[in-house]
């Protein structure tokens, strides 16, 4: 009888007991579709969850009241929504909205993810939508519309390149992918190279030292290239477009699901240019004929307490050539008709993975294999190169200190037919192990005012012990206002063949006057930030920089001392490079969006109290772009462009006749985007508006194109060519006068299509 009686109270207590036990669900997605792994919570209590693959969230046993629901993900902004829950179940959808730029997360300043107006050192964040106002078939091109960043070409022939950051050699810059330093002085425009833009989260540029966090290359500035995860990524995705001059370019990719723990994001690159053109009348190709694929795989699994497990791999092939008009492979490496023809090979693997332990520990991890055979006309140029990266980082955060430790390790394999690895007559590889070890402490001295502190010690077995230290220091005068200034050292390990193109083509001979030092570097640099709001809806983004850095070693192409000879020493004295760069951004309530940007500097060397301008770096740089949407006719204008101040060029002597000092020259393109269709993209343009190329003032651009092997040209004693009637300016074969593409105008269009 007593059971029963408790049985029954049981039946009528049970509903009693579900009420007000109440379920939410729901999806969270963004304009690309359904995003998992974000975290929806009930803001002040502890219920809450995590979204699955399909983007769809349940919160269960909630109690009647009334509640704001979050939706949160890096990345984007968060979304809050008030809530009345009376005895109901209720479905909540969620739309999220990619940060702006000044406000997103950024990795690169800091190692660890903050938001950009958080971080103590300032960081430029690009996203695709950036890139694709004048879409490209490399991020090396990319990058031209970005301020204070220029890809600069190296050769007229064969077209190799590196970036310049505020004045400074390509070497200076370290390129990182997805945070990983396995882009180096031999592969960077092919690191560069065949990254499907569509598998772009977005591009993070730091500009001024970053070694005392990245070590070696790192004295410029760094680009890390960031790509998406798997699960935000589109289900198919593909971008295809032409040009009238035959160039030809495919992005194509996909993401799936393997299992329920892990998501596959592969995209894959093809790149095709074979039609020789001449417009400057040299007989040589204007631009490189190119046949390009890269391959691009990685794999984000899902774990327990949402910790960090990714792998990523490339495969990338080119072939490519430039030289005179009657080349072909059969003329490969000879002395009949001239040729310089490069076949690179790499593959690349990175990941991270977060120890499954209570402390936040991650562990990266990347190695790149990069295989090069080239020839410039009868030089063979034959070089591998392998970097092994491992790091593992400790983030641990402490009363009014956010703590950063780490230790990393870098193996370099480098063997080439130079002299470059070559001991007593036998090949030599250089192979070296440099061991790290790091740490970074970022100080709360008050609400408004931060504090970071770093040191890196760096042992390399050629050069000792490396000390690098770094300060930061931050002042959030308001919330739209922010000061920074960050001063550090950065140092370089040169490897000479690697870097530096001009001592493989045209007929200088190289002269290596001493045993090369490491470079130091001395920087302060001095960053402002505002954001303005107005009360019509327009907003006004400003970031404007100063900076000063001092060089002791430093290591620049001697031109100048005899014009059949580049030379190579540390600099017996000092270099400076000075300036000031601003970003305006500005978004109006009509659709008009500006992003205008300018940049003053001053890049000198100074030897035995002779001051001169750095060879091939501009005094002023500007860059622009603006896009304005028409909504009732789906279609989107953006006119995009750059201008570059004079530079000095290297010249071959005092009868050179072409110009010492470049023009200013403009780069501008226009484009227009249709996006009626659902999910396709249908744009075109015009690249090169003004028809600018590097030809015009000057009566030659590549010396002694009618004699690349030097067949016809007489020398004195002392090995320095002489004027005759059939070469007066005394000149020798040099494609190294270069200081903008040879490409001219010409239109293109495309098509993109994604399916969400």
């Amino acid at each position: 009888m007593i059971f029963r009686l408790i049985f029954l109270i049981g039946l009528v207590l049970l509903p009693l007991s579900l009420l007000g036990q109440n379920t939410i669900s729901g999806t969270v997605s963004t304009s690309n579709g359904p995003l998992p792994y974000v975290n929806v919570y009930l803001e002040g209590t502890k219920k809450g969850t995590t979204t699955n693959f399909d983007g769809v969230f349940e919160i269960s046993k909630v109690e009647t009241g009334t509640y704001t629901i979050v939706a949160s993900y890096t990345g984007f902004q968060i979304a809050k929504k008030k809530i009345d829950i009376n005895n109901e179940s209720l479905n909540i959808d969620f739309q999220l909205v990619e940060n702006s730029s000044l406000d997103e997360v950024v990795v690169s300043g800091t190692l660890k993810a903050v938001s950009r107006l958080e971080s103590p050192v300032p960081v430029e964040v690009y996203k695709p939508s950036f890139f694709i106002k004048n879409p490209t078939p490399n991020i090396f091109d990319a990058l031209q519309n970005v301020n204070g960043v220029r890809p600069q070409l190296n050769c007229n022939v064969c077209n190799t390149g590196d970036i310049h950051i505020n004045g400074l050699e390509g070497p200076y810059t370290l390129v990182l992918i997805d945070g990983m330093p396995i882009v180096s002085g031999l592969s960077t425009v092919y690191g560069l190279s065949g990254i499907p833009n569509s598998l772009l989260e977005r591009v993070e540029i730091v500009k001024g030292p970053a070694s005392s966090l990245y070590g070696s290359e790192a004295v410029g500035g760094l680009i890390n290239i960031i790509t998406k995860k798997p699960e935000n990524a589109p289900l198919v995705f593909a971008d295809g477009f032409s040009t009238s001059w035959g160039e030809y370019n495919a992005d194509l990719g996909f993401k799936a699901r393997l299992g329920e723990r892990s998501t596959l994001l592969f995209g894959a690159n093809y790149f095709n240019y074979n039609n020789p053109v001449d417009n400057n009348n040299d007989n040589f190709t204007d631009v490189t004929q190119q046949d390009r694929i890269s391959l691009f795989s990685k794999v984000n699994f899902k774990r327990n307490h949402n910790r960090l497990f990714s792998m990523a791999g490339r495969f990338f092939y080119e072939d490519r050539w430039g030289g005179e008009l009657q080349w072909t492979p059969e003329f490969r490496g000879g002395d009949e008709i001239y040729g310089e023809s490069i076949y690179t090979t790499r593959f690349e693997l990175l990941g991270s993975y977060q120890l499954p332990i209570k402390e936040k520990m991650l562990l990266n991890f990347s190695y790149t294999d990069h295989d090069q055979n080239s020839v410039y006309g009868n030089i063979p140029y034959v070089a591998q190169q392998r970097i092994g990266f491992g790091q593992l980082i400790w983030d641990k955060s402490l009363k009014g200190h956010d703590l950063l430790l780490g230790s990393a390790i870098r193996y370099n394999y480098y063997d080439d037919n130079t002299p470059a690895t070559a001991q007593n007559g036998l090949n030599s590889p250089d192979e070296l192990w440099i061991p790290s070890l790091f740490v970074q402490d970022e100080v709360t001295l008050a609400e408004q005012h931060k504090l970071l502190l770093g040191a890196r010690y760096d042992h390399d077995r050629r050069h000792g012990n490396i000390f690098t230290p770094r300060l930061a220091y931050k002042w959030s005068i308001t919330d739209v206002d922010i000061l920074r200034l960050n001063a550090g050292t950065g140092f370089r390990v040169v490897n000479l063949f690697t870097e530096e193109h001009a001592a493989l083509t045209g007929s200088r001979d190289v002269i290596i006057e001493e045993e090369l030092a490491p470079e130091r570097s001395y920087n302060i640099n001095l960053n402002f930030l505002k954001k303005i709001y107005t009360g019509n809806g327009t907003f006004i983004g400003i970031d404007a920089s100063a900076w000063y850095t001092y060089f002791n070693n430093l290591i620049l192409p001697d031109y100048d001392s005899d014009p059949n000879e580049i030379r190579y020493g540390n600099l017996d004295g000092k270099a400076i490079t000075k300036g000031i760069s601003t970003n305006i951004d500005v978004s109006l309530p009509n659709g008009l969006k500006l992003l205008v940007g300018a940049t003053l500097m001053d890049v000198t060397n100074t030897e035995n109290n002779i001051t001169k301008q750095q060879i091939l770096t501009e005094r002023f740089t500007g860059t622009w772009s603006a896009s304005y949407k028409i909504p009732s006719w789906n279609l989107t204008a953006d006119y995009t462009g750059n201008i570059y101040g004079p530079m000095r060029l290297p010249l071959l002597g005092d009868l050179d006749p072409r110009q010492e000092y470049s023009p200013t020259w403009s780069i501008q393109n226009i484009q227009f985007t249709f996006d009626g269709l659902k999910d396709i993209e249908l744009y075109g343009g015009v690249k090169n508006l003004l028809n600018w190329t590097p030809n015009k003032g000057n009566p030659f651009i590549i010396a002694r194109a009618n004699d690349p092997f030097d067949e016809n040209v007489q020398f004195d004693a002392n090995g320095d060519a002489i004027p005759t009637a059939d070469n007066p300016y005394a000149l020798t074969f040099d494609p190294s006068y270069v200081f903008a593409p040879n490409q001219g105008v010409r239109g293109f269009i495309g098509l993109r299509y994604r399916l969400n």
